[in-house]
């Protein structure tokens, strides 16, 4: 069976396996942790191994590395990379930065590493009201790469930043239609959709919270069903923490086809062989790290 050779090889490789929450199943459970950005961040940062194992996309890998410069960093995928990471460069931002001398730049943590290097701080969905609550009202801020992200938290703190008009393709799959769709079969039932969704399906739903946010919410609240608007693989991990309720995805398209490309045999793969390795120069990791730093720093 492939999940037990898999524990095998962790186990001979001294390896820890990460799974972000849109991961198919069977790849969450055979992980050793399972979370969103900010979770993953956390942990990679606290496990003790030699090898970490990155079940989810490139920049999330990258950010293990960054964070865990001695250590070896795998991905199963190597091609699994995020549309919106890739739609800043590190040369667009430095001259937005130049355009707007004094202004901080701030990254969502969905962002390849050069960019996360040329900002002063990075933000997950699930910490980046409490992170830009920090900068006084007056400081320009300049959000990087998500405008929806950027301008839910922009509009929580009644402020307004130079938002990148940058998206995530999978959340902007979502419309209001489906939400109203969603409510005539499941009438009663709250609606939760991830904050990088545009702005009118945002106002539409009861709560705008990150995946961890949602396996908050749905722990403690005493709805027995629950509309799911983010990537469909959360469900597997809803739907296992929760056995008496059920959950169902606001929309069938809400898939991230990079989260699938993880499975169960490129993820044997990649403990076998030890590939592929993830690296990240050091003049870069080292400014990336401070960004990182300053947002972990936050708490």
């Amino acid at each position: 069976m492939l999940s037990a050779e898999i524990r095998e090889l962790a186990a001979r490789r001294r390896a820890v396996i990460l799974a972000h929450n849109y991961c198919r199943g069977e790849i969450q459970d055979v992980a050793d942790f399972t979370g969103d950005s900010l979770e993953l961040a956390r942990k990679a940062v606290e496990v003790e191994a030699d090898v970490i194992v990155f079940c989810g996309v490139y920049f999330m890998a990258e950010t293990a590395k960054i964070l865990n410069p001695s250590r070896t960093v795998l991905i199963p995928d190597p091609s699994a990379g995020c549309p919106m990471a890739d739609m800043v460069t590190a040369e667009q931002l430095r001259e937005l930065k130049a355009r707007h001398p004094g202004a901080k730049a701030v990254c969502y943590v969905n962002s390849t590493a050069e960019v996360k290097a040329e900002c002063d701080i990075c933000v997950t969905s699930g910490n980046a009201e409490k992170v830009m609550a920090t900068f006084p009202p007056e400081q320009e801020i300049l959000f990087v790469p998500d405008r929806h992200l950027g301008g839910h938290i922009a509009g929580m703190l009644g402020r307004e930043y130079t938002l990148w008009p940058g998206y995530c393709p999978t959340h902007a799959a979502l419309t209001v239609k489906a939400i109203e769709d969603a409510r005539r079969m499941h009438p009663g039932a709250p609606v939760l959709v991830h904050p990088e969704c545009a702005r009118d399906v945002r106002a539409a739903a009861d709560e705008r919270l990150s995946t961890g946010g949602m396996c908050r919410y749905a722990r403690e609240s005493s709805a027995r069903e629950i509309v799911v608007g983010t990537e469909t693989g959360i469900l597997h991990r809803l739907r296992k923490e929760n056995p008496g309720k059920s959950f169902y995805p606001a929309s069938e398209r809400l898939v991230c086809p990079n989260m699938k490309k993880n499975t169960l045999e490129n993820l044997r793969d990649a403990l076998r062989d030890m590939k592929t390795e993830v690296t990240v120069p050091d003049e870069i990791a080292e400014r990336a790290r401070r960004a990182i730093a300053a947002m972990l720093a936050v708490g």
